[in-house]
């Protein structure tokens, strides 16, 4: 058996990842490839929640470096168990990115306790909840300066805003640089008073999208329509 041929570029990486089922536009898979591809030799990227490695391929094909995914695939949570587990590496080797690409299939908490290494790209993108993405945010420590923090979901689920606007809003080592979709990009630095405000300007577009979850579960369609949302999916 011929070994698959790693991609070599953005686009034939995306034409990989867009055939695999997950929630990752293209502009936001451009973002994590353009900066996989900034990661030092001596730092590695980690992925914080990678279902079947939509996400992964990205980044994996990008970085010059390790990727470290992290991904418990709890049976009883709606993204996970073990068949979901079985895609995501079936996914990745037809890819041909396995030797690029360590699963850790622990919980984030699990792994950040006995964590080292430094970090040159933090992708979060693991359960939504306050109190998960509170502590997912916390694996910013081991992230070098000048390093990015991604989020996805960042402006479409209640628990990620509030985690990001309670932990990186105040913080003195997190920089809200701009956002693609919901995929919002922050970086290890000291923040500006202006980047604090533009963090806060997203909260408009985030309330928007959360009337949006509400009418598609209301099956108000004529109302996500004139928000102007015309995807049967959640906004991301």
């Amino acid at each position: 058996m011929v070994d698959a041929v790693p991609p070599s570029d953005f686009q034939s990486a995306f034409d990989r990842a867009r055939q695999i089922e997950g929630w990752l536009t293209a502009d936001q898979a451009h973002v994590l490839w353009v900066e996989a591809t900034k990661t030092a030799l001596d730092s590695v990227v980690v992925e914080i929640g990678s279902h079947r490695g939509r996400s992964t391929i990205m980044l994996a094909a990008g970085s010059p470096s390790r990727v470290t995914a992290v991904d418990p695939f709890v049976p009883d949570w709606r993204y996970g168990g073990p068949d979901t587990m079985a895609s995501f590496k079936a996914n990745i080797a037809a890819a041909g990115l396995s030797d690029r690409v360590r699963l850790l299939a622990e919980s984030s908490l699990a792994v950040r306790r006995r964590w080292t290494e430094p970090v040159g790209l933090l992708y979060i993108d693991g359960k939504h909840d306050y109190w998960t993405v509170r502590d997912d945010l916390r694996w910013a420590e081991f992230v070098v300066p000048g390093g990015r923090v991604l989020v996805h979901d960042a402006f479409s689920s209640v628990g990620v805003t509030l985690a990001l606007l309670r932990h990186t809003l105040p913080s003195r080592t997190m920089a809200y640089v701009d956002r693609t979709g919901s995929l919002a990009r922050f970086e290890i630095r000291r923040p500006t008073l202006g980047e604090r405000i533009a963090l806060l300007a997203q909260l408009p577009w985030w309330l928007r999208n959360v009337l949006v979850k509400v009418s598609l579960r209301l099956r108000l369609r004529f109302l996500t329509s004139l928000l102007g949302h015309r995807d049967s999916a959640d906004p991301y």
